[in-house]
């Protein structure tokens, strides 16, 4: 099969390249563009090692083909922020000693990201039902549910210091 030509956005820069229609947003991601926050975990979707944001929205980059991003925006851990301006999410993990291994990490923050979006003080119930299909397995849930709460307090302190109601 032919390579096809895809332009899409990430973390704020156009890109165009040839993909084949087999490659994966996350083959592309990693192997194309360099970057290394969406890790492989299961290459079904159902880690979250790989979750990225498509136009704001959290998705697994390993089950999405690269061709379907085509006139999207993609954000991934790296256009978050940056070391001397962390996000606020990033900046509620680091507070909160929320990873040990850190291969989870990436797809947590970004699932809390899309989730405080949405919703900028969760309960601790939704909290769980929006990580739930984020793996870990070195027993980081507390902290890392800690580091969802600390996040919002974080969005919400912004919001107040903005003007925002």
């Amino acid at each position: 099969m032919q390579p096809q030509r895809v332009t899409f956005q990430v973390n704020g820069l156009a890109h165009t390249l040839a993909v084949s229609p087999q490659a994966s947003l996350l083959t592309v991601l990693r192997n194309d563009l360099e970057l290394n926050s969406p890790k492989y975990g299961c290459g079904l979707g159902e880690c979250g090692a790989c979750t990225v944001l498509v136009d704001g929205v959290a998705a697994r980059a390993c089950v999405i083909p690269a061709g379907g991003v085509a006139g999207r925006t993609i954000t991934t851990l790296e256009g978050l922020g940056s070391l001397t301006a962390l996000h606020p999410v990033q900046q509620a993990f680091v507070e909160e000693q929320a990873a040990q291994c850190g291969y989870c990490l990436s797809g947590m923050v970004m699932m809390t990201v899309a989730l405080l979006a949405r919703k900028p003080d969760p309960s601790d119930e939704e909290i769980r039902a929006e990580l739930s299909g984020n793996l870990c397995r070195c027993g980081t849930h507390l902290e890392i549910l800690k580091a969802v709460k600390r996040a919002a307090q974080l969005g919400l302190q912004a919001a107040q210091k903005a003007g925002a109601p």
